[in-house]
């Protein structure tokens, strides 16, 4: 059984490394839902295999599934792809996986927050809550029991001391009502092994989990900042990508760096197509989703391994764009690009189903 310990991480000398540093693996979940992924979640499942493919070719990846699935993803998967049976509620691993932090001897623990499915958005999720647990349990990584109720991507961090994340997310009565913006800056600081926290207002427009972070906004290295934007005044991300911009101008990072701003074109604007909707009435808490709802698609929402960058491939008239632009900023990096409109009809992205865990030993 893993340790569960009682300390904090900061107090332990641990810290969330960034995601740049180099990684002992990835983890996945799956997809199966039928309420959240069309066509019984097969087009969904072709999109992870083309991810966790790509990932396994520059560092070990870990697929979660249920025993109903296992055959099915085991099949599907290549061969260097770990694929270990744990039962969940749906595929964000992301927002209900563990967070790891690690410390100067290169020890790894695991951070589990608590989860309540984006503020009750889907039910049940008792089994998302039961996973961080688990994939501390698998690698045997000692483990913290947060207090707070946050998923993985309501953060970023730059390894250095710098947490950004939104008021609309982790200031959301449906996730913490009785926590004030003080008291959660101090469990971010508890956590993460975090000394400043950098606040933005909104998140992605139409983006169903309240804000994340990580649809808007990322640290490519310390003091820089990859920001969603929108240059069309008539589209609602546009006030909110202009606010972020302002609030980053003005702020430094932990370190005293003022932060600067790279700009990632918005897509789209994308809407669901009327043969993407889903209509699963048989399904228990159905979640309909109906033609013309916009999509939450962001360039922001990519993925950093090993000697790549995976990212999103969202609109042709923007791809390319994006692609130069994450080149530029990881010159020493393969950048890979997916098509992944499968996984944003499911309300996310290719950083919203894959979590980094740290190079290091369990300690």
């Amino acid at each position: 059984m893993a340790e569960i310990l009682t300390s904090l991480p900061a107090a332990d000398g641990f810290r969330m490394p960034a995601e740049w540093e180099p990684h002992a693996g990835t983890w996945m979940i799956w997809p199966e839902r039928p309420d959240n992924w069309r066509q019984g979640a097969a087009p969904a499942q072709d999109a992870f295999v083309a991810v966790a493919s790509a990932i396994a070719r520059f560092e070990p990846v870990t697929m979660l599934t249920s025993a109903g699935q296992w055959a099915r993803a085991r099949a599907a998967l290549p061969a260097n792809v770990r694929v270990v049976e744990a039962s969940s509620d749906d595929s964000w691993c992301r927002d209900s996986g563990a967070t790891f932090v690690t410390d100067a001897a290169g020890r790894v623990r695991a951070v589990n927050w608590r989860f309540n499915a984006w503020g009750g958005l889907y039910a049940p999720c008792d089994q998302d809550e039961l996973i961080a647990a688990k994939m501390a349990e698998i690698e045997g990584t000692p483990r913290y029991d947060a207090p707070l109720v946050l998923e993985g991507g309501s953060i970023h961090v730059d390894g250095e001391g710098t947490v950004l994340t939104t008021e609309e997310c982790l200031l959301n009565p449906n996730r913490n009502p009785s926590l004030t913006r003080e008291e959660i800056e101090r469990h971010l600081r508890d956590y993460l092994g975090a000394s400043k926290v950098i606040w933005l207002g909104a998140g992605l427009v139409d983006d169903e989990t309240s804000g994340h972070i990580d649809n808007l906004a990322c640290f490519v290295r310390p003091g820089v900042v990859a920001l969603t934007w929108c240059d069309d005044p008539a589209d609602p991300q546009h006030a909110i990508s202009v606010d972020a911009y302002e609030r980053l101008s003005g702020r430094t990072d932990a370190c005293g760096r003022g932060i600067e701003i790279v700009k990632l074109p918005l897509p789209g604007p994308l809407y669901r197509a009327p043969d993407e909707a889903i209509e699963d009435a048989a399904a228990d808490n159905a979640y309909q989703r109906y033609a013309q709802e916009r999509l939450g698609a962001s360039y922001a929402n990519f993925y950093l391994g090993n000697g790549f960058v995976l990212m999103p491939l969202l609109d042709p008239r923007t791809d390319e764009k994006a692609r130069a632009i994450l080149a530029g900023l990881f010159p020493e990096r393969e950048v890979i690009g997916l098509p992944t409109r499968e996984i944003v009809l499911g309300g996310g992205n290719i950083h919203c189903i894959t979590q980094q865990q740290p190079a290091g030993k369990a300690g």
